[in-house]
């Protein structure tokens, strides 16, 4: 749907916009009353102090002024008088905007936090199966742009109050004044209100389109960005391109709309109060010249007129940001009201040193939107101590297999346990305290080495045997204050991942920042890291999934019979794909389609399952041809070699 051609809204829809966006508001209030509070404090003086000023020249117009024109002498106690009133006037008017405007912007600034600390959290909270039906560009756009979108009418609403009590006083004094006269100015405030209206009418759409737009640039940038490599491999740089400039013209379509919209009612706003201002001089100056009137009556009412033209607009400019204010909020309670949160019980994972019994006990799981289930009625046991090699085709479940056994999904039908308790009763943060996993997929931070293994817990709490070492914080500035045995950790955790020759050679060692996700290393390399911060931890279960992939099989061995030999001992269940591995494990468990079709050693499995021997043949076979193909490229060609050499004896 072209922006152009978005329909605007009926005045039902609109009463509707303004009742939810008066909701937010409310909402935002009661969250932030004090900041608020003081803001609406300094709007109110800043009101009467302007309403004062005209006041205040009315009053000096007829005690000093026109005295002074009429005996053609100026004193210097009048000037001083004017000075000093005048002066009082712009202190309270000061003082006022200062603490509106500052405070105003306290409120503003700490809602927005208080609610991307929320939308944080449940981004937390929720389970993978809603992060994967949501894209990563519309929640970055959720977590800052709609929030600050919802919020954003914060900036001018202690003004808006503000000017209704200008309003009030204002009226109040023309009243006085003179009520004739007060009634033909009075007349332009709702010619204000109404073109505001109108103005907000034709606004609203406009601006809700522009607010889904943005979410819509900040997803096609994001995958844009994340999918780099695959768009410059693939040589789709032209198409993503194209991708991204529709939906940015689009936005700036819509921005253009929202700005010719503007441009079109904000000269018509701004030149209603000076309709009443010249208004106000032509029936004011008849009635000074038929002696009903004074002459400073009129300058004070002119006066206030030609002053309240621009804050009325604070009226417009909160009318305007209720719409996106709406749209912002809906989207970000999208989020904070999404279901499908995992609850925790109290109960405790063992601390001792042992190796961990992991056990799923006749599983279930389905993938949302689908309606076969992805594992079907699977058992499997982690005996302490053991590895258990976990292999299959792909599409078996092997991964869904390592999510739920470490409860980052819940099942459907059966039980997972962990130390023969099921993992829906422990408390948060016990299955991390106990198990770990390492996925094929690693993330680095834009940190240093150090960083990326201890995820910034430097006090070293993985280590259970080390009490000497818990409680040191490795937020403490310079390296000097650091706890030497904290690196020695490190180094141990590098070690048994085969990573310490390598990060021992980078230019400062552990200090090394590898850049954003790792760039700077290769697979493998990342790989080993993501290892070694699993190993720091000191899992009593261990979970791979697939995670040497990209490391050479001598390194691979050497990783695996590491963990096997670390001293602190752990349980292993591991996706394997290569035979190193697979001859490493304990037992060998073969699934199909979600199912455990049989389990034994790599021998047993070999002699009485067809499908596991053909998979672990086609292993073989890949293994053979990627070997010769290394030794291919190792070995130079004879022939090639002899071409050389009769080339360079003719030179």
């Amino acid at each position: 749907m072209s922006v152009a051609s978005t329909p605007v809204p009926r005045p039902a829809a609109t009463r509707a916009v303004l009742r939810r966006g008066l909701r937010v508001i409310w909402g935002g209030i009661r969250q932030q009353p004090r900041p608020f509070a003081i803001a609406v404090v300094g709007a109110v003086l800043w009101a009467a102090a302007t309403v004062g000023t005209a006041a205040a020249i009315g009053w000096l117009t007829d005690t000093v002024i026109e005295p002074a024109v009429l005996d053609r002498t100026v004193t210097a106690a009048g000037l001083w008088l004017i000075f000093g009133v005048l002066f009082l006037v712009l202190i309270v008017n000061v003082i006022g905007v200062v603490l509106r405007r500052v405070y105003a912007t306290i409120a503003g600034f700490n809602l927005q936090a208080s609610n991307r600390r929320d939308v944080t959290r449940q981004y937390l909270r929720l389970p993978l199966s809603w992060h994967h039906a949501h894209p990563s560009g519309q929640l970055l756009s959720n977590a800052h742009a709609d929030i600050e979108a919802t919020w954003q009418v914060f900036n001018p609403l202690p003004m808006a109050i503000g000017v209704i009590f200008m309003l009030l006083i204002a009226g109040t004094m023309m009243v006085f004044v003179d009520p004739f006269l007060a009634f033909i100015g009075l007349l332009v405030f709702p010619g204000l209100f109404a073109a505001n209206l109108v103005f907000q009418r034709f606004m609203s759409p406009r601006i809700t389109r522009a607010q889904q737009l943005r979410a819509e640039v900040a997803q096609v940038a994001h995958e844009s960005f994340e999918a780099g490599l695959v768009v410059k491999a693939m040589g789709r740089e032209d198409e993503e391109t194209a991708r991204f400039r529709t939906t940015t013209h689009e936005l700036r379509d819509s921005l253009i709309l929202v700005g010719r919209t503007r441009g079109t009612f904000e000269p018509v706003i701004e030149a209603i109060p000076t309709l009443g201002t010249l208004a106000v001089l032509g029936v004011g100056t008849w009635q000074v010249a038929s002696g009903d009137l004074g002459a400073a009556d009129v300058v004070q009412m002119a006066y206030l007129f030609s002053i309240l033209a621009f804050p009325v607009r604070a009226l417009g400019w909160v009318l305007a940001e209720i719409p996106r204010s709406v749209v912002g909020n809906d989207r970000v309670q999208h989020v904070l009201q999404a279901e499908g949160g995992m609850s925790y019980g109290e109960a405790r994972a063992s601390r001792q040193g042992e190796p961990a019994l992991a056990e799923l006990d006749r599983v279930t799981y389905r993938h949302p939107g689908e309606e076969n289930p992805a594992i079907d009625e699977l058992d499997l046991t982690v005996a302490p101590g053991a590895t258990i090699a976990l292999v299959g085709p792909t599409g078996s479940g092997k991964t869904t297999v390592t999510n739920l056994a470490l409860r980052l999904v819940d099942v459907h039908g059966g039980t997972v346990s962990l130390d023969e308790v099921e993992v829906r009763e422990l408390a948060r943060g016990e299955i991390p305290a106990v198990a770990t996993l390492v996925a094929q997929q690693t993330f680095m931070f834009d940190d240093t080495v150090r960083g990326n293994v201890t995820l910034g817990n430097e006090g070293n709490e993985g280590n259970e045997g080390n009490e000497g070492n818990e409680g040191k914080q490795g937020g403490e500035e310079g390296d000097h204050a650091r706890d030497p045995s904290v690196d020695e950790f490190v180094w141990e955790a590098l070690r048994i991942a085969q990573a310490d020759a390598f990060v021992a050679a980078l230019p400062e060692g552990l200090d090394t920042v590898i850049g954003e996700r790792g760039g700077t290393l290769s697979g493998g390399q990342r790989q080993r890291i993501a290892l070694a911060r699993a190993v720091w931890r000191r899992p009593r279960l261990l979970v791979l999934d697939d995670a040497t992939s990209a490391v050479d099989p001598s390194v691979e061995q050497a990783i695996l019979a590491g963990l096997r030999e670390a001293s602190h001992g752990m349980s292993v269940l591991v996706v394997a794909y290569r035979m190193a591995t697979i001859l490493l494990a304990d037992e060998v468990v073969y699934v199909e389609q979600g199912r455990v079709v049989d389990r034994g050693s790599h021998d047993e499995l070999v002699r009485r399952c067809q499908g596991y021997a053909d998979l672990v043949q086609a292993y073989a076979r890949e293994a053979a041809e990627r070997a010769a193909v290394e030794r291919s490229e190792e070995t130079p060609d004879p022939t090639a070699q002899a071409d050389a050499t009769s080339e360079e004896g003719e030179r």
